[in-house]
């Protein structure tokens, strides 16, 4: 197992094939001397190429990292629809390498076939980022952009997924096998590299960067564009130093016209009149040689084993949508360093390069020693239970958050607060059939409230009178309420008496693990607050109340602030993940406008670290599954099966993509509750797959290569020239 080679779900890796496994064959197309890297073996051309993989899986992975976010905040979906469209991008991106695969193999070849799907890529992800500028039209228009974007860029990435890394493939002479599979160790490097450098700086550009007082999610699409414009240039200038293989026909298409053409004779010959088979591919016989039905034979065993396989996937991929929306309601403070919820995803590629060598030298070798028979499909297995135990953490993680969140009020129910903003305490009754006095003591100037009172509604809305107690004085008001809503009664000066004015708290949800905020003036000015963003928050004179506003974690201890006659700074302190502040702009001393500060809500108290052992224990059983299971299909089928393989497994990821959308939009279950089925769902699926393991017989490496050998096609045209598809099995996305 190669060491540097990334084991990615979403990359779906495919092992360099060895050319001990592949009779010589001769060229398929002429041979063209090319000019080699400080006189190794090694052309020139795959310098092109390797550079262009890099910056491509920079683009892809820099924009999906952002993704489910902008989905949320920007175009202010629900986290069900923003998981659903998430997963059906994923899903599409997994479908189009068929497509990707025929063009090249039938039309255009690998060359033609990466650079006009490029140039679709790259216009994918114009829209893309054009569809995320808030000036640009709006929500309308910005959805339809993005979804026109990102149904271009999955025929983009999708298409030129098979064809990258078997044109570099191409790009070596036969005996230079040995450079050749180097060379597949630097290009899988170049993905790793890629995917952990866009998945950890997206997230920045979109968080450190505001643009027009907003995230800034048009830069944080725009610099993956710019990286898969780059790609596309790099790819184009070794133009002249490539050797182009021409098209040589599609081996799925024959695959799946032989298993076709069997099906429909078995039905039409299903009257006994003709001798039965001892196989139902058989039935081609009359049109397709013995060769190819055999080697669809061993095809099919091995198909048979990948019904299970989409339930793995439905999970893994969930780090990007799911996953992501848990990280939203936690702190990333880590001590040394402040963690963007976005940028936990970064774990994955990054654990990645520690567990593939350390179970390939290590973990493998000691299981070895005690004697355990560690078959490819028990680790397979084991890999299936390891992404179950990850989703019963995420599970247990998402109840603790839950735990440690603010109750929300329920139907025909309030949550009231009081801020005393007199000069003198105020004592609050609510009057009614049940006289409720919201503290035993009375409220001081300028208290801060420990937390928000109850109040139970007889109807949906209703009207509370409440008494106000100040100085022996009693005010009444009058205030109407509807259920499930947090407010604030705000009581203020109103010459030498006070008067009260309710203010609806329920826009108080913070995102993106920011905080918010909002201000109250209790100036004789309109006050325009400046926030660090494009644009200035204007609160109102004599107790105007802003709107919320929300802002990145950290110190703000200057927030420039302007009336008509004077500036003035205000010193808001630390405002941290999650939580909710009022602000109350005063001028009560000699020092000027001062800000005084009220925590509506809390900070997220649980650290994002928790969500580590989730992520180890999915990336472990990544490991485990992935790298495995594609050893074991090439090492159960003929070479001339391999492309056939790649497509059949990454059609396994589309599906599992697709079991994601589905419990997502049609389960209605709470957040942990919906880890806990995917858990038991994996659990099941694992129980299938182990029993439909044992039953398997594998067969030998020799016995495969065998049956290759003992009979080959008359006319390789006839097969479509199959001896080139250990290439074509060298695909990544």
């Amino acid at each position: 197992m190669n060491p540097f080679q990334k084991n990615d779900s979403k990359e779906t890796l495919f092992l360099p094939v060895s050319t001990e496994e592949v009779p010589p064959r001769p060229p398929s197309f002429p041979e063209k001397p090319s000019p080699k890297i400080c006189g190794s073996n090694y052309p020139l051309s795959i310098v092109f190429i390797v550079v262009n993989e890099f910056c491509e899986r920079f683009s892809y992975y820099g924009m999906k990292a952002v993704l489910t976010l902008y989905f949320l905040y920007f175009l202010h979906w629900s986290e069900n629809t923003s998981t659903s469209v998430y997963h059906a991008f994923s899903s599409l991106c997994y479908f189009t390498p068929i497509l990707g695969a025929a063009i090249a193999d039938s039309w255009l070849g690998k060359f033609k076939t990466i650079i006009y799907l490029s140039l679709v890529y790259v216009l994918g992800h114009v829209i893309k980022s054009m569809g995320a500028l808030p000036i640009l039209g709006g929500q309308m228009l910005h959805t339809v952009l993005s979804m026109v974007g990102l149904s271009l860029i999955a025929l983009g990435t999708g298409g030129i997924k098979p064809c990258v890394a078997a044109f570099g493939g191409d790009q070596f002479e036969e005996k230079h096998a040995e450079e050749r599979t180097r060379y597949f160790s630097v290009f899988y490097l170049s993905i790793n590299a890629g995917s952990l450098i866009s998945t950890f700086v997206t997230p920045m550009l979109r968080g450190d960067v505001q643009c027009f007082g907003k995230d800034c999610y048009a830069l944080a699409f725009g610099v993956p564009g710019l990286l898969m414009l780059i790609a596309l240039v790099v790819f184009a200038m070794g133009s002249k130093l490539y050797r182009k293989p021409p098209p040589e026909g599609n081996i799925l298409n024959q695959v799946v016209k032989c298993i076709w053409f069997a099906i429909s004779s078995r039905f039409k010959n299903h009257s006994g009149d003709n001798p039965k088979r001892e196989h139902w591919l058989d039935w081609a016989a009359e049109k397709y040689p013995k060769q190819l039905i055999m080697d669809v034979k061993a095809l099919t065993r091995v198909l048979f084993l990948y019904i299970p396989l989409p339930m793995f996937w439905a999970l893994l991929d969930q780090q990007g949508s799911r996953w992501t929306l848990q990280a939203t309601r936690m702190n990333g403070n880590l001590g040394f360093f402040v963690l963007q919820p976005d940028q936990m995803q970064v774990l994955n590629p990054f654990l990645v390069l520690i567990f593939i060598p350390l179970f390939d030298l290590v973990i493998y070798r000691l299981v070895s020693k005690c004697g355990i028979n560690f078959t490819s499909l028990r680790k397979m297995a084991v890999g299936m239970i390891l992404a179950c135990l990850a989703f019963a953490v995420a599970a247990a993680v998402e109840i603790k958050i839950n735990e440690m969140a603010p109750h929300q009020p329920d139907s025909q129910e309030i949550f009231l607060q009081v801020l005393n903003l007199a000069d003198d305490e105020v004592k609050v009754t609510v009057l009614g059939d049940e006289n409720n006095t919201l503290l035993a003591e009375s409220i001081k100037s300028f208290q801060n409230m420990p937390h928000y009172s109850k109040l139970h509604l007889k109807t949906k809305s209703q009207n509370f009178h409440f008494q106000l107690k100040y100085h022996n004085v009693s005010v009444y008001t009058d205030h109407s309420v509807e259920e499930k809503i947090w407010y604030t009664l705000i009581i203020r000066e109103d010459g030498e008496s006070i008067s009260s004015m309710m203010v609806k708290d329920e826009e108080n949800k913070t995102s993106n693990g920011m905080t918010a905020m909002r201000f109250v003036n209790t100036l004789h000015e309109k006050v325009n607050v400046s926030l660090g963003t494009d644009a200035s928050l204007i609160v109102d004179e004599d107790y105007g109340v802003s709107a919320y506003r929300t802002v990145q974690r950290g110190e703000y201890p200057a927030v420039h602030c302007r009336t008509k006659k004077e500036d003035f700074s205000l010193n808001l302190g630390l405002l941290d993940f999650g939580a909710v502040y009022l602000f109350v702009i005063t001028n009560r001393t000699n020092q000027g406008p001062q800000a005084w500060k009220m925590e509506y809500m809390p900070a997220n108290k649980m650290s994002i670290a928790w969500q580590l052992p989730q992520y180890a224990l999915v990336t472990a059983g990544e490991v485990m599954f992935s790298v495995t299971g594609l050893e074991f299909s090439y090492s159960q089928a003929p070479s001339s099966m391999k492309s056939v393989l790649q497509a059949a497994w990454l059609l396994t990821i589309a599906f599992g993509n697709i079991i994601v959308i589905i419990v997502a939009q049609f389960s209605g279950l709470a957040q942990w509750a919906e880890f806990i089925f995917f858990s038991c769902l994996m659990l099941v699926v694992c129980l299938i797959f182990s029993i439909m393991g044992y039953y398997y017989v594998p067969l030998k490496p020799e016995d495969v290569q065998g049956s290759a050998n003992k009979q080959t096609p008359p006319n390789p045209r006839k097969y479509d020239q199959p001896g080139n598809q250990e290439d074509k099995a060298l695909m990544v996305p």
